[in-house]
């Protein structure tokens, strides 16, 4: 199953967005345009319906409903979310779910619901407010979609949504444990817990994933041989490599000696290998080489032939970005504006959809619409 379509309004960078999805999204646009936030609106979707998670709980990790409404929004005081959920490439929805939330005026100002709706096919199952919680108000402090007592007709969505899959992460997390102390985040998005999920996966299938992943990864550091986990003596977990060396058994080296374009692999390659839920992946080109960065839309499709899994980029890379099999479809472009940021798909524009046509790749089309204006004059004046 994938979101075949998701429609924002006043949700962070965005006063009004709704657009239709492929298995393969690559999200374009300048800094600070929301490509970060687009991702973090499906994310959100997930932290209600995740197990220990919830309504309450994603705003607030948010900074509340006041830091995730549009500056945009004006006098209007809700944010609004839906997605379409199809099953492979049938035409039709299976599922469509919809919330709408504000904040109570008075008390505890408590976010609430202004409205939950769930259609199965095209018939509507779920509104609210209900006459329940009409008569008991504090009912809307939580959406049915968290509730397993109240989604049983529904739960296909509720566990789609949980099983969303997002890491964004960060080499010096893994190469400087020390330096990172303190609780992590909810869900552990930069990577701190990595070498944990690694340790403790099944035996089988960790060293079947890590074959994979060295095999792979010699393509792009031909030295690095004999990738496998291992604990130190205080039973921390770690990841260990050889290095062809001239010296015999001189090269083995941990993860806090591998380079960070080698760590953001490891990580890249085990998750996309990780199940099948939708995967949610932030700028994957840094810290890679050029060459590397141009294989990796050839490997995302490979992933998804075999498992059907969707998967969203963010990104601002040409060499990604010129990939021939990236079609308009696939692509939704974020043009940031005076009410908001805007996003449309790049082949619904019928300049942009001609000119890939002619043979020219999203690089070439799209991505310098989204370039900052008057960039040319870029300067720093250090006299």
């Amino acid at each position: 199953m994938i979101i075949s379509r998701l429609a924002l309004k006043n949700w962070r960078n965005f006063r009004s967005i709704d657009v239709k999805l492929t298995e393969r999204v690559f999200i374009v646009g300048p800094n600070a345009s929301g490509k970060s936030n687009l991702l973090d609106a499906v994310r959100f979707l997930r932290d209600i319906a995740k197990p220990g998670g919830g309504l309450q709980q994603a705003i607030v990790q948010r900074g509340g409903v006041s830091k995730i409404r549009c500056l945009a929004a004006r006098s209007e005081p809700d944010v609004e979310l839906a997605v379409e959920l199809r099953n492979g490439n049938e035409p039709s929805s299976v599922w469509k779910y919809e919330i709408g939330l504000t904040q109570q005026v008075r008390g505890h100002r408590q976010p609430v619901l202004r409205f939950e709706k769930v259609w199965r096919g095209n018939k509507l199952i779920l509104e609210r407010p209900e006459d329940l919680d009409v008569q008991d108000e504090v009912r809307l402090t939580q959406t049915h979609l968290e509730q397993i007592n109240a989604n049983s007709q529904f739960r296909e969505i509720s566990r789609f949504l949980e099983s969303v899959k997002y890491l964004h992460l960060v080499p010096q997390i893994l190469k400087h444990p020390e330096a990172f102390k303190g609780p992590g985040l909810t869900d552990d998005p930069f990577g701190k817990n990595f070498l944990e999920l690694v340790a403790r996966t099944p035996e089988k299938t960790r060293r079947s994933r890590l074959k994979k992943i060295e095999e792979a990864l010699r393509l792009a550091v031909p030295q690095l041989i004999n990738l496998s986990d291992a604990k130190d003596e205080t039973g921390i977990p770690h990841l260990e490599a050889t290095y062809a060396h001239w010296r015999p058994r001189a090269g083995l080296q941990r993860e806090d000696q591998f380079s960070d374009g080698t760590l953001r692999l490891i990580g890249l390659f085990w998750t996309l290998l990780d199940g099948d839920a939708p995967l949610l992946l932030e700028e994957p080109e840094l810290s890679l080489h050029t060459a590397i960065i141009k294989k990796l839309p050839a490997l995302f499709y490979r992933i998804q032939r075999k498992r059907r899994r969707q998967i969203f980029v963010s990104t601002h890379s040409w060499e990604m970005l010129q990939d021939r099999g990236i079609a308009g479809e696939d692509v939704v472009l974020l043009q940031p504006g005076t009410e908001g940021t805007t996003a449309t798909i790049a082949s619904n524009d019928a300049d942009i959809r001609n000119l890939l046509s002619s043979g020219l790749s999203v690089a070439e089309v799209a991505l310098p619409r989204t370039s900052p204006q008057n960039v040319e004059q870029l300067t720093l004046n250090l006299e």
